[in-house]
């Protein structure tokens, strides 16, 4: 099994070996054991708190280069063509501790049905799609997630 257990900082002039597809879920896991596209297994032994983004490439121990790769996944986006009705759903998500992708005129999260007929509650327009899901970094260190420190609601 291909040890993978280093995140390079950029991409080199090394050859890829292949390509490692995993929805947002398994990219903030650090231990893992999974296979590549072509089905060579493989286990992750990063550090802990590496969030991997599609596009990142990771290093084994014997050198071998595996490129990430964000899989489609099943995610909730919001449109709305007022900034201020996009800032309410984000800010109503976020006290859920949802992770989300922020675009120019959109949100998504990872798909939830009641958090859809809140968002519409709010007067954006709520689709279901397959796609990437490449959520903001967390303010406390970039993680991404909500982990890793302690938060209390005052």
């Amino acid at each position: 099994m291909l040890q993978l257990t280093e995140r390079l900082e950029q991409k080199g002039e090394e050859p890829v070996l292949g390509q490692l597809s995993l929805p947002y879920e398994l990219r903030i896991k650090s231990r893992l054991r999974t296979q590549l596209l072509d089905g060579t297994e493989v286990g992750l032994l990063l550090p802990r708190g590496t969030v991997l983004r599609g596009g990142d490439t990771l290093r084994s121990e014997a050198g071998d280069v595996v490129e990430v790769v964000a899989a489609s996944e099943t995610v909730s986006v919001a449109r709305a063509g007022d900034a201020q009705l996009l800032a309410r759903a984000a800010y109503h998500l976020g006290n859920r501790h949802m992770s989300l992708q922020i675009g120019e005129d959109w949100i998504s999260y990872l798909h939830d049905h009641v958090l859809d007929d809140m968002v519409r509650q709010l007067g954006l327009e709520v689709t279901c799609e397959q796609r990437p899901f490449e959520p903001e970094g967390g303010a406390y260190g970039g993680h991404g997630f909500h982990g890793g420190h302690e938060h209390h609601h005052h």
